[in-house]
């Protein structure tokens, strides 16, 4: 058998004493919640050239902000707020 052959068989024969079974009815089934006074974030996938990337990067950090927050305001001036946050479930 492999060095640690005898190990993974020892293991896999006894189950540890301090190992307890877990309820999975409290857990949460993977959809997100809606809560009303914070609204869920969620990710903006775009592609950009490295170069230009690195550039923003850069001078966000010189001035101690977020290309986030400058994306965010970018788009809130361009379209605006939405009339209300509650969004319709497809």
């Amino acid at each position: 058998m492999s060095k640690y052959g005898d190990l993974i068989k020892k293991a896999r024969e006894t189950e540890p004493d301090n190992q307890e079974t877990i309820s999975t009815e409290n857990q949460k089934d993977g959809l997100p919640e809606e809560t009303p006074e914070l609204e869920q974030m969620v990710n903006l996938c775009v592609k950009v050239p490295l170069t230009q990337r690195r550039y923003w990067m850069s001078k966000a950090k010189e001035q101690g902000i977020t290309v986030t927050s400058v994306i965010i305001e970018a788009l809130t001036q361009k379209f605006g707020e939405p009339d209300s946050q509650k969004t319709r479930k497809p």
